[in-house]
């Protein structure tokens, strides 16, 4: 067996890319998008016809409608392809507006239930901030499932989980970055990489404190930057992954070993934790990395919304 077949033995494998075309050759049971990934996807030739014809459709609606039927319209595509969920995000822009990211959140559910899809094939994804944690809360209550992104401090997983959140994604190759460019000369690529590499121990601590406590909230690993990381952490929930990863997966017969494990998670000595908004909104202040992470990537989120936009514009 192939080590993407291995994975997929004891990790729910989730292909992180907007480019439904390249799916099936992966099988992957999930897909994730975001705001880069979509952009990424509709500037590509392929996709001109199915952006125009979106577009066209929607023709006179306000632009962030017609965002959304964009969004939504690659999710259809993607779930002919994949057996499970998709994730389609709330615009980055809103990530501290609760009422605002409720309400896109519902339209989405909308056009997707339009276009027949129901609810469970869906998760509405936003980043993990306080706003988008309870936005989160409120939604799953309808039974709206999320998935929370964006996520690198401990603070925002146990929130997350005591909101009732379906799925988090820890980002594993954003905190690697950080703790890479912050060590500089003195970073020590072999004594870091496996288990050492702190977004591996992240995710892993986040997945053993949920397992320990029974918070069935899903862990899916994500945003990898080589297949060292991903190996890591085989046993996580899910993780989702790019083509080129994916793709180094499928070509190694080498043994791949589970690393992460309930029973052990289980068994293992784990302090309990709770956060109401004070004490988060602390901890996360108090957490460089995280800081810094969490706003460079709503940033860079809401940044690739805004060229999103002046494509559609452009089209229009």
């Amino acid at each position: 067996m192939n080590q993407l077949d291995q994975l997929k033995q004891y990790t729910t494998v989730v292909a992180d890319t907007g480019n439904f075309k390249q799916l099936a050759q992966f099988a992957p049971r999930d897909a994730t998008t975001n705001p880069t990934l979509i952009l990424k996807a509709v500037q590509q030739p392929e996709y001109a016809p199915l952006l125009a014809e979106t577009v066209a459709a929607v023709k006179g609606k306000a632009l962030d409608r017609v965002v959304d039927q964009v969004l939504v319209r690659f999710g259809v595509e993607i779930l002919k392809v994949v057996p499970g969920r998709v994730s389609t995000e709330v615009d980055a822009r809103l990530s501290f507006d609760t009422a605002a990211t409720i309400a896109r959140a519902h339209r989405l559910i909308e056009l997707y239930e339009r276009a027949g899809i129901g609810r469970e094939r869906v998760l509405i994804k936003m980043a993990s901030t306080w706003e988008g944690i309870q936005a989160a809360k409120a939604l799953e209550h309808e039974g709206i499932r999320c998935n929370l992104t964006l996520l690198f401090a401990f603070c925002q997983a146990v929130a997350c989980g005591e909101a009732g959140v379906r799925l988090i994604s820890p980002f594993v190759g954003r905190i690697y970055d950080w703790h890479k460019k912050a060590a500089g000369a003195a970073w020590d690529e072999a004594a870091m990489a496996g288990a050492n590499d702190p977004g591996v121990k992240s995710v892993a601590h986040i997945y053993t404190f949920y397992k320990h406590f029974g918070i069935e909230t899903e862990v899916m690993g994500a945003s990898f930057r080589n297949v060292g990381q991903i190996q890591a952490l085989a046993g996580c929930d899910l993780l989702t992954i790019s083509p080129d990863l994916l793709a180094q997966l499928q070509a190694s017969n080498d043994p791949l070993p589970r690393a992460l494990d309930p029973t052990a998670a289980k068994a293992a000595t784990v302090s309990a934790a709770t956060y109401n908004e004070t004490t988060f909104r602390w901890a996360l202040n108090d957490d460089p990395m995280a800081s810094d992470k969490l706003a460079e990537g709503i940033r860079a989120f809401a940044a690739d919304a805004v060229k999103l936009d002046k494509m559609i514009q452009d089209i229009k």
